[in-house]
C-alpha cells in the first residue's frame, strides 16, 4: 500500500509491506524509503515477518519539501513518525532508522519511549563535550552552491554528489541539514536513561560516524554490531545486518 497523510501541514508519503506486528523504517539523509529499504531488500526481509511501514521524511522522496529550515527544526521530523503511527492507529512499534533516520529514532527514544518496543540505530554514533560531531555548514553551502565544481570540502562534496545522484530538491535538503536542532551528545543521551532495547549497527569502514562506542555506552544495555568491510553507503544492504535485526526484533518484549 502507498499513501499520504497530512503531518501538521506537510504531506508525508508512506508505504506498507507485509503483515504482522508493525516495524517502522526511517531512511537516511538525501535518500528515501525505496532507496534505503526497497533497493536493499529490507522490505522483502522484514515483510516476511512483519507489517513494514516506511515513510519518506519531509524534504525527501515523494513527501512535501519545504525550503524553510524552520520546517525541519527541533524534533519535527520525529513528530512526523509519531503522527504517522497515530494516523495508522499504532500504539507501539519496533523501529529502525539509518543515518539521519537513526538520529530521528534516537530522538524518539528520548521523547516518546512509551511508543517504541525496540529500536535499531544504523549508521550513527554520538559526539561528546570532548569529541563534538562534525559541522553541518559546509554541507549546507555545498547543497546551495550553483554547481559542484566550486565545492572544495571533500565530505560536503560527497553529500552533494549523493544528493544529485538520487534526484533530490537541493534547497529542501539544505534547509533540512541547516535546521536548528541539537546534536547527538553522549552526555545528554545518557542522562535520559533510555530503557527501550537498542541495537546499534555500524560499518567498520564508515568514516562519517563518530566513535560508535560513545553511543553504545550512553544507552545502557545497548548492543553494538560492527559490519566488517562496510562503509556508510554499503552497510544497509549487508546480509549480516539483516540477520542481526531479525534476531533482535524477535527477542523484543511484547
Amino acid at each position: 500500500m502507498m499513501a499520504y497523510f497530512d503531518s501538521n501541514g506537510v504531506q508525508i508519503y508512506f508505504e506498507e509491506h507485509g503483515i504482522g506486528e508493525p516495524v517502522v523504517l526511517v531512511h537516511g539523509f538525501a535518500s528515501c524509503a525505496e532507496n534505503n529499504w526497497g533497493a536493499t531488500k529490507w522490505f522483502t526481509t522484514l515483510g516476511s515477518h512483519y507489517r513494514v511501514i516506511a515513510l519518506d521524511c519531509r524534504g525527501h522522496g515523494k513527501s512535501g519539501k519545504p525550503h524553510d529550515s524552520v520546517a525541519y527544526g527541533g524534533e519535527t521530523m520525529g513528530e512526523d513518525v509519531i503522527r504517522l503511527m497515530d494516523h495508522l492507529g499504532i500504539k507501539r512499534t519496533l523501529i529502525m532508522g539509518y543515518s539521519m533516520g537513526g538520529r530521528i529514532v534516537t530522538g524518539l527514544l528520548m521523547s516518546h519511549p512509551e511508543r517504541l518496543r525496540a529500536a535499531v540505530l544504523g549508521g550513527i554514533g554520538a559526539g561528546s563535550a570532548t569529541a563534538p560531531s562534525f559541522s553541518r555548514k559546509p554541507i549546507v553551502d555545498a547543497l546551495l552552491a550553483e554547481n559542484i565544481s566550486g565545492v572544495t570540502d571533500q565530505r560536503a562534496r560527497e553529500f552533494r554528489q549523493f544528493a544529485e545522484s538520487t534526484g533530490n530538491d537541493l534547497k529542501a535538503l539544505a534547509a533540512c541539514m541547516g535546521a536548528d536542532r541539537e546534536g547527538l551528545m553522549a552526555e545528554h543521551i545518557a542522562a535520559k536513561k533510555i530503557r527501550v532495547p537498542v541495537m546499534i549497527v555500524i560499518g567498520t569502514k564508515d568514516v562519517l560516524i563518530p566513535k560508535p562506542t560513545l553511543l553504545r555506552d550512553a544507552i545502557a544495555g545497548s548492543e553494538l554490531v560492527m559490519l566488517e568491510g562496510r562503509d556508510h553507503l554499503s552497510a544497509p544492504g549487508d546480509k549480516h545486518y539483516k540477520e542481526a535485526v531479525l534476531e533482535f526484533f524477535k527477542s523484543a518484549p511484547a
